[in-house]
């Protein structure tokens, strides 16, 4: 699976989400930024994730994905800090 297929299938599970995608066959990267992380906790911000990616995750296609969710002001606050993405 290509990233930007990653990317594609996070995007439309998650409306009004910017998405990056790094990786390559079954292990990714993801950073998503969206207001629908607004209010939640970390692993429900993982949840979502996983769940816009459902049965690629189920079926092995995607084997590792590693999540960073971020509301869009608590990605502001990490890109001035210079966390990485």
């Amino acid at each position: 699976m290509l990233p930007e297929e990653v990317k594609r299938l996070v995007t439309e599970g998650l409306p009004g989400c910017e998405v990056t995608a790094k990786g390559d066959g079954s292990h990714f990267e993801l950073v998503v930024v969206g207001e629908v992380f607004r209010g939640k906790s970390p692993v429900q911000r993982q949840r979502l994730v996983y769940a816009a990616l459902g049965d690629r995750i189920t079926s092995g296609e995607i084997h590792a994905v590693t999540i960073k969710a971020y509301t869009p002001d608590d990605w502001d606050r990490a890109s001035k800090l210079q966390v990485s993405s």
